[in-house]
């Protein structure tokens, strides 16, 4: 029997379960069967606790059975941790009982290979035709803080309870699931629920984020990752979280490089695992994190609920040298710092004379030898500065019996009276005083960099937020594609259909015809050689720039034949492309990479030196519109070229923003057996005067079926 798709229930059992079988509980608290028994039963899990084990008739006190079948009711979950090669029979009863998920402890599956798996798909088929959810297998399970359930053997549960909150944990890893658990301890963040979703069989890291975002318990998503299975239903999670504005921070680690001499496209040389993923990402509102640190940095000021889309950073400091570092981080992640007003900076001087009241606003240590002057200074720069996240630098004197208590009080009016900010501290000392501070609103942080990448972060999870949802695109016609790489010349005639206007050119299979070619173009003419079997012309000495009479045509069309010949005595030549030579344009290139998780990816940039070199190119998943078209166009580095820098003709924005949209809609209907467009280039001419394709390379790969020249 083939197996079918599970059909589509709400996972929040597996996170609530009223009862939960335990298949292959231990007696021994520290075994691996035995841990979540015991870990229930200290943390007070309400449901009922069912241990199955053919050898026992009570199990940590509890009634035990000697199998599925002799359950006295139908288990909401069932934890599976029995050796690989009962795994299957275990499941196949749990399916035939109706239990509606099952976590999967056991090991010894895909994550091995070979017959791993094929015991992971015998595993997969089983669960489906009864309808039974699987997290795992390989998987460290589950808890939800919350209720007590622990559907996990993770050895941080034997160290104690897990601090409580609004925080959920997603890790494909179990072991480092583990740790984010106790590093989150340490660092104070409270746990709504943690889930390690191991092999991801059958429930993914998207459907556990779906999860999370439907948990009315948690308000901050921590997510890591190693490898994304399912792209398109981990973006549709995402894409859930920003609309019920929980932000999610993302460690996703494994960094690739895709090599570039060998590569048929520029896009796929330069669109590596790691720069798409930080694309969608950025896309989809996602905070990446480089660390752990980073990470719960992040999520502990997210929990604060304050995420201000207008973001800006105001600096209080009793230090001129902190005041530089958070100003020089500041500048690094794009949070503005404006100046004081001008009247206030006049007035905080009245005040302390020794100040610096520009921002950062440098009191010196002269006001901690002046306390009252604390209220006055911090008033001004929420009340006057109008600054969304303020940051108050007082160290170690912060903590100091003499300081803390007015200091803080201080303070409390300030964000009482203005509860709509972001209030981060840097300070240093016991951690019962810091405690008096955190309980008073305010997020603690030792270090003045980390605390303003964690402020940046709450900015960009605002400005995600306030995005209006973008506007569906109109189906796209369905895409054939050849059945092998076309020529230039057809590549750009496809792409002409969709949308990417090309330069004026003529195919021409002799020189005569290359003759008459050039004389309806006008001269100067560009020829190239034209054959499916050699992308890169220039490489061979294939194009030939600025040939300006008949007599030049037609020994240009001698010299391109030779050279293809000599370059390639395999290749078809289907002979010349002569094209009217553009001037006046900046060269720009856009291009599609077909990306293994996310699908169709869009890139844009300048061309020469700035893609070659300098690789300033922004990326989007397809398909997408005129508007994101533009702002992609003018967010790399190097736009003030086609916005009209020094003196140069403004570009015409919109010709280009509608061909790199088109370009997009063309990928996402071609389907996968696209692999990469490169258009390259493309010369967006002075405004009004269009955008035009003077080079493409579609690079497909052969249908499956004798039959199909379609795109999937």
């Amino acid at each position: 029997m083939n197996p079918v798709a599970s059909p589509v229930i709400s996972l929040s059992t597996l996170l609530n379960p009223r009862s939960v079988a335990i298949i292959g509980a231990s007696d021994d608290p520290a075994r691996i069967g035995g841990r979540p028994i015991d870990a229930m039963r200290k943390l007070g899990y309400a449901g009922r606790i069912l241990p199955v084990n053919p050898n026992r008739r009570e199990v940590q006190g509890l009634p035990a059975y000697a199998s599925v079948a002799d359950l006295p009711e139908v288990p909401d979950v069932a934890v599976v941790a029995v050796p690989a090669a009962q795994v299957l029979d275990t499941v196949t009863a749990l399916g035939e009982r109706g239990t509606r998920a099952a976590i999967l402890f056991s090991a010894g599956f895909a994550e091995i290979g070979g017959d791993g798996v094929t015991r992971q798909a015998e595993l997969l088929a089983a669960a489906r035709r009864s309808g039974l959810r699987l997290l795992g297998p390989n998987a460290l399970g589950l808890i939800n803080v919350r209720t007590g359930f622990v559907g996990s053997f993770a050895s941080s549960i034997s160290l104690g309870p897990i601090q409580a909150g609004h925080v959920g944990i997603v890790s494909q890893s179990g072991a480092y699931g583990g740790h984010l658990v106790m590093a989150a301890q340490s660092a104070g963040v409270g746990l709504s629920s943690i889930v390690m979703t191991g092999n991801e069989a059958d429930i993914t890291l998207g459907e556990v984020v779906q999860l999370m975002v439907d948990d009315p318990h948690t308000r901050v998503i921590a997510l890591y990752s190693e490898g994304i299975n399912d792209g398109n239903g981990l973006v549709a999670a995402l894409q859930a979280a920003r609309r019920a504005r929980k932000p999610v921070v993302m460690m996703k680690v494994g960094r690739s490089e895709v090599g570039g001499a060998a590569a048929r496209s520029h896009t796929a040389s330069i669109a590596g695992d790691d720069a798409v993923i930080d694309a969608v990402l950025a896309e989809l509102g996602v905070v990446r994190a480089r660390s752990t640190e980073e990470m719960l940095d992040i999520v502990r000021l997210a929990t604060r609920g304050i995420y201000p889309s207008d973001n800006t950073l105001g600096v209080i400091t009793v230090s001129g040298g902190a005041g530089v570092i958070a100003s020089d981080a500041a500048e690094d992640l794009g949070l503005p710092m404006p100046e004081m007003p001008a009247s206030t900076q006049a007035r905080l001087l009245k005040l302390l004379p020794i100040c610096s009241p520009r921002n950062p606003v440098d009191t010196t240590a002269q006001i901690v030898n002046d306390l009252s002057l604390i209220e006055p200074f911090a008033e001004a720069m929420v009340g006057e500065g109008g600054y969304r996240s303020v940051l108050g630098f007082f160290t170690y004197a912060g903590a100091t019996p003499a300081v803390a208590p007015s200091l803080r009080e201080q303070l409390a009016r300030v964000r009482e009276r203005y509860p709509d900010r972001l209030y981060v501290l840097v300070l240093q000392g016991p951690r019962d005083v810091l405690n008096t501070y955190e309980e008073a609103g305010f997020t603690v942080f030792e270090d003045p960099t980390r605390a303003v990448v964690a402020l940046a972060a709450m900015g960009r999870f605002g400005h995600a937020f306030a995005q209006p949802e973008t506007t569906p695109l109109p189906a796209a016609q369905p895409v054939a594609l050849p059945t092998q790489t076309p020529s230039e010349a057809e590549a750009k005639a496809m792409l002409d259909a969709a949308g990417i206007p090309a330069v004026p050119e003529r195919a021409c299979a002799v020189a005569e015809a290359a003759v008459i070619a050039a004389r309806e173009l006008g001269f100067p003419v560009v020829m190239k050689i034209l054959s499916p079997d050699i992308l890169h012309k220039s490489e061979i000495g294939g194009v030939l720039l600025d040939v300006r009479n008949e007599a030049a045509v037609r020994g240009g069309f001698a010299t391109l034949m030779q050279r293809a010949r000599d370059a390639a005595p395999d290749a078809r030549i289907d002979g010349v492309l002569v094209a009217r030579q553009v001037s006046g344009g900046v060269e720009c290139i856009m291009g599609i990479k077909q990306d293994p998780a996310f699908g169709p990816i869009a890139m844009f940039g300048l061309g020469g030196v700035f893609v070659e070199v300098l690789r300033d190119v922004v990326f989007h998943r397809c398909p997408f519109g005129e508007d994101v078209a533009e702002r992609m166009i003018r967010s790399i580095q190097s736009a003030p070229l086609l916005l009209g820098a020094r003196g140069r003709p403004v570009a015409d924005i919109p010709a280009l923003a509608q061909a790199l949209s088109r370009l997009s809609i063309f990928a996402a209907a071609a389907g996968p057996r696209l692999q990469a467009v490169d258009v390259n280039p493309v010369f967006a001419m002075p405004a009004g005067q269009g955008a035009f394709a003077a080079d493409a390379v579609i690079d497909v790969t052969p249908p499956q079926s004798s039959s199909g020249d379609l795109a999937s």
